[in-house]
């Protein structure tokens, strides 16, 4: 449902304006698992031009902060894995200072760090499965957006900016509306956390200190991002319990509620699923969003956060929208389980759940044409081995007598067509560990029984 809304409602969210830009699709080259060959150089040369700079704060939050209250300017922290070939291109170019962003980042306070071994986990709430994510701040603490992009993800040496100059737009035209826009940050800012940094979690703790071992293996002492996310994971399934959903399928894209956006601010509608929710909503291609729940958006990024935290059961989500001179708040019907529909496939953060949901399988759906050669139709769950784990908690489906090829046509009662995301939330949503699920599968054209082991 649209309710439209007089130009001057606009007002409340006035600090918004618009953007065209657009981000040229790229291929899919490697994933964000890559590394580069030689990680110990990678860190160290890093540091070695970083620390050198006179316009980048290196490693070091706090002196960030002191430096925006000093100066009235906002704080932005890139946070990047440096071995990670996933946005190699994006770092390159941001560091670089590209002639189109080097006057936006002059009016920035920046900082970058490269491990997440001391972070504030109250004040650093993002997607921690990227490789290269920005937060913008206000020297008082109060956040004012985040950007991280999985396009630069999808292809590491793409060098493509649109996003992120849009991203600094709008979070300088925060920073000059606040402290009056207060309100619609409110819900921006990082929830309670039951550690205060990484070193804290189980798993991590006794195992990492606060600070990185320049004297001896620096890439051992280093806590990645996405470690985060394991280790609350792994601290649930060490209890023996089932995994909420929020926690397997982490900031959702905003595909998993039917449309696609393009890199401007504030943020136009792309391409939107004609039965999607946001569809039967009201919504239509060429729309601005402006804002979701009561908080702007300056990107992706923040709309995610917003998902990120939206019930799993679903209800009505609320966006904010304009449609040439008229704005509306537009009601999403979301329902229940919404947010299987997220595609977790290409995270880093996934391998884990392979070895809790399957054993450490990886599947890959079935094409139609492959399903044709088996004699499978298109509305029927076909997912390939396309890796089977040999070692440890992933090489428990080998030890189960998975091989390499099978396809799995049934699980429990389950048989109607899904992605291998999907699968993984069903299972660790309702599985503790220790289960055997019977499992139906095909090895070449015969049909066989195995169990599938959650753990």
């Amino acid at each position: 449902m649209i309710r439209l809304l007089s130009t001057g409602h606009f007002a409340i969210i006035g600090f918004l304006w618009l953007a065209s830009l657009f981000i040229v699709s790229r291929p899919f080259l490697p994933c964000a698992g890559e590394t580069v060959k030689d990680r110990e150089g990678a860190i160290r040369s890093d540091k070695a031009k970083m620390e050198k700079s006179d316009r980048w704060v290196y490693n070091d939050v706090k002196s960030g902060f002191s430096e925006a209250k000093k100066t009235g300017k906002p704080l932005m922290v890139v946070l990047r894995c440096v071995p990670c070939l996933a946005c190699m291109g994006m770092d390159t170019s941001v560091l670089l200072e590209n002639p189109k962003i080097s006057p936006l980042l002059d009016q920035f306070v920046r900082v970058r760090l490269i491990n997440a071994n001391s972070l504030d986990l109250q004040k650093f709430q993002f997607d921690y499965d990227l490789s290269f994510s920005v937060l913008f701040f206000n020297g008082d603490g109060t956040l004012y957006g985040r950007f991280g992009s999985w396009e630069h993800q999808r292809n590491p040496q793409d060098k493509t900016t649109a996003s992120f100059e849009n991203s600094l737009r709008g979070a300088l035209e925060v920073h000059r509306g606040y402290p009056k826009n207060r309100a619609l940050l409110a819900g921006k800012q990082g929830k309670p956390v039951k550690y205060r940094t990484p070193v804290d979690m189980p798993g991590l703790k006794g195992k990492f200190r606060d600070e990185l071992n320049w004297s001896g293996e620096v890439v051992k002492s280093c806590v990645h991002c996405h470690q985060i996310g394991d280790s609350l994971r792994l601290e649930q399934r060490d209890r023996g319990r089932t995994l909420p959903l929020s926690i397997v399928y982490p900031y959702p894209a905003a595909e998993s509620i039917g449309m696609e956006l393009e890199a401007s601010y504030p943020l136009r509608l792309k391409r939107l699923a004609s039965d999607s929710p946001v569809h039967q909503a009201g919504l239509r291609v060429g729309d601005f969003l402006l804002g979701a729940e009561g908080q702007s958006v300056i990107s992706a990024a923040d709309l995610s956060w917003v998902l990120h935290h939206f019930p799993d059961a679903g209800g009505k989500l609320e966006l904010f929208a304009r449609r040439g001179t008229r704005t509306a708040v537009v009601q999403v019907d979301l329902p229940a389980g919404w947010r299987l529909k997220s595609d977790v496939s290409k995270r880093v953060g996934t391998w884990s759940m392979r070895g809790m949901a399957f054993g450490g399988i990886r599947f890959v759906d079935l094409s139609d044409s492959e399903r044709r050669t088996l004699g499978l139709t298109g509305d029927k769950l076909a997912l390939k081995a396309e890796h089977v784990g040999q070692y440890n908690k992933h090489g428990a489906a080998k030890r189960a007598g998975w091989k390499k090829g099978d396809v799995l046509v049934g699980v429990e009662s389950l048989r109607s067509r899904l992605s291998e995301s999907e699968l993984i939330g069903l299972i660790l949503q309702t599985h503790s560990p220790g289960k055997k699920l019977p499992a139906q599968i095909l090895r070449g054209r015969k049909e066989m029984n195995l169990q599938l082991p959650v753990q």
